[in-house]
């Protein structure tokens, strides 16, 4: 009987392993093999096409005098700083009342959401005829309104807050759906008593819906963080980084390196490094919003 059992679970073992097989060959083949290349990468020189070069903590050492790389940094904060309130407040406000018994509430929840699932540059086009300086739509509602145009993508002080507010409108769907979700498993007697005790409604807003949301909040405010870090699409579509590097993410100024200018093992430096200072952000983040 005993031998029984084991083979049984021999048999089974081989199962799971089997099972188990497709997601471990995709684990290795692109996570695994390309983590562990870069790695080898941050201490070598490579273009592609010639062979690699030891150069020890050389990349380091260019990553800590790198000016533009940290005028990159600082480009994807700022965006940061615009994107990440303008998302929780947008989304907040839309899913409290797309959480209303409203007539077509269905057909508002997919039309919030289609953004999302719709590709980034066909995005990034659209919006940058919108932005259009001399015919585009937004500049020509404001001449009809007697105001003067904005230069929205072609100067320094508008560039990045015009791209925050087209990021917010293309994402806004997914984190309407995570507060909708948290709105939803909020109790209603918790309503129902305050309403007793004579709340107005914001006042339930704010002592019961707001900390119910809590562990939400700290959903979208990293899920936010990481995605704003890795801002590509947009100003590699719209602006080039441009003007004067105004829009130039650190994730633009990685692909760059690796890509326009075949510094592989640099822009494998910079990549860890970046992801070393996501983690930290995050980190910070999470306590920030916890506690709060």
């Amino acid at each position: 009987m005993m031998r029984s059992v084991i083979e049984r679970i021999k048999r089974s073992n081989k199962v799971g392993y089997l099972m188990s097989l497709p997601y471990l060959v995709s684990f290795s083949l692109f996570i695994a093999f390309p983590l562990g290349f870069s790695f080898i990468l941050i201490f070598h020189k490579w273009n592609i096409i010639t062979p690699m070069q030891w150069v020890g903590l050389k990349n380091f050492y260019r990553l800590f005098h790198d000016v533009e790389f940290l005028r990159a940094i600082l480009n994807t904060l700022v965006f940061l700083v615009i994107h990440i309130p303008l998302q929780i407040v947008f989304a907040l406000i839309l899913a409290v009342l797309l959480n209303q018994k409203i007539r077509f509430r269905g057909f508002f929840r997919a039309v919030f959401f289609m953004p999302v699932i719709v590709s980034g540059v066909v995005i990034t086009i659209l919006w940058q005829q919108l932005y259009g300086y001399e015919t585009g739509v937004l500049n020509l509602l404001l001449l009809k309104l007697g105001l003067s145009r904005i230069p929205w993508i072609n100067d320094p002080s508008w560039a990045m807050p015009s791209i925050a507010i087209m990021a917010t409108w293309k994402n806004v769907g997914l984190y309407i759906i995570l507060f909708l979700v948290g709105l939803q498993n909020i109790p209603k007697y918790l309503y129902e008593s305050a309403e007793l005790d004579g709340a107005s409604d914001w006042q339930k807003f704010i002592y019961i819906t707001i900390p119910a949301l809590n562990s939400t909040m700290v959903l979208v405010v990293i899920l936010s963080t990481i995605g704003g870090f890795s801002l590509f699409i947009e100003p590699f579509v719209m602006t080039g980084g441009g003007p004067m590097n105004s829009t130039l993410s650190a994730m633009l100024y990685i692909y760059k390196q690796a890509f326009y200018f075949g510094h592989m093992g640099y822009a494998a430096t910079l990549g860890f490094f970046f992801a070393f200072i996501i983690f930290l952000v995050v980190l910070v983040q999470k306590r920030v919003v916890e506690r709060k």
